[in-house]
């Protein structure tokens, strides 16, 4: 698949981004930084932020720039100039996600990045549409129906463009973006191209590029432009296509000229590992990178499969911890969360001898504030304790009647709230909190505070916790297996 003949030069695209030699060689580090430091500003300014993200931490991975070196924001272009008020009042529009607002305000305008943003809101407002539509929707079958309606006619629009050779490397992007939207493989591979021969230091057509070609053989009738962002490009689809042997040698020779200090190749040398399951590299190289890198999200729901496999439960649950405090929703913390829950109830369902996986469980649950299923796991520790008829001193015990005191008494549960405090009082770290707590549930009752009725389900105490050896009522919730993979 070669690109299309109406490849438009570098030089064409000149009046929206500057002109800038990007040969293959490694040799000029310090040329590459600054284009490097260029296109990170011209896509953050289009609001495309991975992409900007991407060439600011390859950036940051080589030498700093003397002041002398450093080069000037790109000169505006009469266009831009006349856009300016208008494409400034969208972009912040743009920020705080208003796109169809954005879009009403850059409507009419010539300049090329007037443009690009003009269309990329109309994009993006019909994700959002989407993405809200899809929430609403009902079921798998009417969510997988859910389209983004905008798509048909930015095709049309960008295709008149395209047609004009009106559109710069940024609008080819997006142009390819809507055609694999509507999958139009073929259509959208020979757009990708093209935008990376206009716009070659542009990462986020390599990397769309990349998620189109299926094998090999696809690879090897691309017409690419022979620049040093190709071989970032080799070492990813390397990667992508488990040719781990390709990869890896492609990022030693990016290390070798000079990205050693480079996180996105620690983290893709580690991704290649664990796709070949050398799980003793993968992990010593995660955990390098870690270090490196404390904060970052990306890849770690790779390492936390690594973990998982190895049932290293301490390490699993500190990363789903540490995660969480970053961003709790991110997909990437969501699927360490899991890998996590999964190994805690792999180690219980083995024989948990200390008991300890469950009430770890509970914790994780406690971090997420899912009071209920932090419930269900400290019942189901208690249960165990007690059901095994032996008086054995366990560690977290008392923690586990803390909580769920707490928890019943939130619930407006007295009697099961009073039975987890009063043994709560048998503990030297929580007897001053039993002992407030029966205080505060005497005083509602005397109050005439009345307990609730609306909690479901029956669970049975340990018959030694209740002083009539019958079953205490209404303590919620129970569906344990409902939290059991």
């Amino acid at each position: 698949m070669a690109a299309s003949s109406s490849v438009v030069s570098v030089a064409a695209a000149a009046t929206a981004v500057p002109s800038v030699s990007t040969s293959a060689d490694f040799s000029d580090l310090r040329e590459i930084k600054k284009q490097l430091l260029l296109i990170a500003g011209l896509t953050r300014e289009r609001g495309l932020l991975h992409s900007s993200k991407w060439s600011a931490e390859l950036a940051f991975s080589l030498p700093a720039l003397p002041l002398s070196e450093l080069q000037p924001p790109p000169p505006l272009t009469e266009e831009d100039a006349q856009d300016v008020d208008a494409y400034t009042l969208a972009k912040a529009y743009f920020d705080v996600k208003e796109y169809d607002r954005a879009a009403h305000f850059l409507h009419g305008c010539n300049s090329k990045k007037a443009y690009f943003l003009y269309m990329y809101s109309r994009y993006l407002s019909g994700e959002k549409k989407k993405d809200d539509e899809t929430v609403d929707s009902l079921g798998p079958l009417e969510k997988g129906q859910v389209k983004n309606e905008a798509l048909r006619e930015l095709r049309v629009e960008l295709s008149r463009k395209h047609q004009a050779r009106g559109l710069d490397g940024f609008g080819l992007y997006l142009y390819g973006v809507v055609l694999r939207k509507l999958d139009l493989v073929k259509e959208a591979i020979d757009v990708f191209v093209e935008a990376t021969h206009v716009l070659p230091l542009h990462w986020g057509a390599w990397l769309e590029l990349c998620n189109l070609i299926t094998d090999k053989e696809m690879l090897k009738f691309l017409s690419l432009p022979d620049t040093w962002m190709k071989e970032f490009f080799l070492a990813h689809i390397y990667t992508e296509l488990q040719l781990i042997e390709e990869a890896l040698q492609k990022y030693q020779h990016l290390i070798d000229v000079g990205f050693s200090k480079s996180s996105y190749i620690v983290s893709q040398i580690a991704v290649a590992y664990h796709n070949i399951r050398d799980i003793d590299k993968a992990l010593s190289i995660f955990n390098e990178l870690r270090k490196q890198d404390p904060y970052r999200i990306e890849n770690m729901d790779t390492f936390s499969n690594l973990l998982y496999v190895r049932s290293m439960k301490s390490e699993l649950s500190y990363l789903a911890h540490n995660l969480c405090e970053i961003d709790k929703y991110r997909v990437e913390t969501c699927c360490v969360i899991g890998e996590t829950r999964n190994c805690y109830w792999r180690a219980y369902a083995v024989g948990d001898v200390e008991k300890m996986a469950l009430v770890k469980l509970a914790k994780l649950h406690e971090q997420l504030t899912e009071s209920e299923q932090a419930a269900q796991c400290y019942i189901k520790y208690i249960q165990d304790i007690y059901s095994c008829g032996e008086v054995v001193e366990h560690l977290e015990e008392s923690t586990a009647f803390r909580y769920l005191a707490q928890y019943y008494f939130k619930c407006k549960l007295w009697d099961e709230a009073s039975t987890c405090a009063q043994k709560c009082c048998a503990f030297n770290d929580t007897r001053e909190e039993g002992k407030a707590l029966l205080r505060q549930i005497l005083q509602l009752r005397n109050q005439g505070e009345a307990a609730s009725t609306d909690t479901p389900g029956t669970f049975f105490l340990p018959s030694s916790l209740s002083a009539n050896n019958t079953p205490t009522r209404r303590v919620s919730p129970l569906n344990l297996s409902s939290v059991t993979p």
